[in-house]
């Protein structure tokens, strides 16, 4: 086969992958309208697709619907540093922190952006 082939079939397979997971997450959400988890594994999905204001909507969702769910606090202040919005990113970091992971705030001090 040749590589074009090849890169035709690697994609379709990536595209079949991807909408069969984001299915899983929209049933999930039909099932369980007020977990978090789903739309945070949407809004992961929505951020591999280049699709970072979506990927950003369902993250303050998941954070709205459970404050202390630290992976959307986490995605959050990754997808405001990259933004440049240092404020919101440290104040996900944070709460990212309050709720057992520091990773967040771990990224933000590596790169030197300071505490507001």
């Amino acid at each position: 086969m040749n590589q074009d082939v090849w890169d035709r079939l690697i994609q379709f397979s990536l595209d079949h992958e991807t909408i069969r997971n984001e299915q899983e997450q929209l049933e999930w959400i039909a099932r369980e309208p007020g977990c978090a988890a789903p739309f945070y594994n949407l809004a992961q999905l929505r951020r591999m697709q280049y699709k970072p204001e979506e990927g950003l909507a369902l993250l303050l969702h998941a954070a709205s619907l459970d404050a202390s769910y630290a992976p959307a606090h986490i995605a959050l202040a990754e997808l405001y540093a990259v933004k440049g919005d240092y404020r919101s990113a440290w104040k996900h970091a944070l709460l990212g922190e309050e709720n057992g992971d520091a990773q967040a705030v771990q990224m933000l001090e590596r790169h030197g952006i300071a505490r507001p």
